[in-house]
């Protein structure tokens, strides 16, 4: 089946990440039936689909990738967001796995490995967990869950080694303040070793479905931000829900806003977990998923690519989308 953008008839869409093989786009995203009635109840009925593009906007649907693990695994109640990349003559995804054991408040880091981007095998054991000697630990008082999520994978500064950027909570600090991008380092995707969390501004409890990338001479952390987990002073000084941004020198930081770092967001949040892809002719574009209509009504399919043009100064700006909901 080929379509514009990416929209199901029978499921809704959410998270996603993609990666060029150099003949095709794979997009590789979260979904879940819409016949569950309440959007909130897709995170624990999702799997993760898979499709190709050779433009970015029009998709062939492929098999899917897989759903949750086994029972008595660390994923067995739900697979979330991940990322992919080439690694040793094949593929590699981590992604995001909870457990029926922990009623999904507890979050890992799965691995999975495939020689085409098709057909996948993961591990059995979560290979990146919470160390609670600098991060949070479950503590229903302080918030929701155990947040250790949306791995981003990539090249390391050392070609023997990748990196790793994801989703976390620091032990200290204010409710709203201890939302940072953690790091860590391994020369085979199975053992890691956590580096110090990337800098990070005051105000978010999360910051979501990371990415680093690189535009000319700066380089770029893109992170998502419900306004629920913002302290009250980010939700005066801020743009909403949406997807944001820091820019700096370096792939390890500092890293600053410019303005309110804002690259799509507004009040209803109606875009989530943009991703920054590069189309076959070296410019950049921006996707996002369709998360809420005009009137905060649930959406959940993939936007179409669109236009980022990056400003003098290096601030970012997306082009309007040409979709309507």
């Amino acid at each position: 089946m080929v379509q514009m953008t990416l929209e199901l008839a029978d499921r809704w869409i959410w998270d996603f990440w993609i990666v060029d093989d150099g003949d095709d786009h794979h997009v590789f995203y979260l979904q879940a039936p819409k016949s569950l009635g309440d959007p909130d109840l897709r995170h624990w009925n999702v799997s993760i689909g898979h499709a190709i593009s050779n433009d970015l906007n029009n998709w062939t649907i492929l098999d899917d990738v897989f759903g949750a693990g086994p029972p008595g695994a660390f994923d067995d109640l739900s697979t979330w967001t991940g990322s992919a990349m080439e690694w040793n003559d094949g593929w590699a995804m981590l992604y995001t796995g909870t457990s029926h054991a922990e009623r999904g408040l507890v979050q890992r880091i799965g691995l999975a490995t495939s020689p085409d981007l098709r057909s996948w095998h993961r591990q059995n054991d979560a290979v990146l967990e919470a160390d609670p000697g600098r991060y949070e630990s479950l503590d229903l008082d302080m918030w929701h869950d155990l947040a250790w999520r949306d791995p981003w994978l990539v090249a390391g500064p050392d070609p023997d080694e990748a990196l790793v950027l994801f989703t976390a909570r620091l032990n200290t600090g204010d409710r709203y303040d201890r939302g940072v991008i953690g790091r860590a380092s391994s020369p085979d995707l199975r053992n890691w070793r956590l580096l110090e969390p990337m800098p990070a501004p005051t105000g978010f409890g999360q910051l979501e479905v990371p990415q680093l990338v690189q535009l000319g001479r700066h380089w770029y952390l893109i992170f998502s931000s419900d306004v629920g987990t913002q302290s009250a002073e980010r939700q005066r000084l801020g743009a909403g829900t949406g997807t944001y941004y820091l820019i700096g020198e370096s792939p390890d930081g500092p890293f600053e806003m410019i303005d309110d770092g804002a690259l799509e967001a507004d009040p209803v949040g109606t875009t989530y977990a943009g991703r920054i892809h590069h189309q076959r002719s070296g410019d950049p574009c921006f996707l996002a998923w369709d998360r809420a209509g005009p009137d905060g009504t649930f959406v959940g399919r993939l936007g179409e690519a669109r236009p980022l043009l990056v400003r003098s100064d290096g601030a970012l700006e997306v082009a309007p989308t040409q979709r309507h909901t």
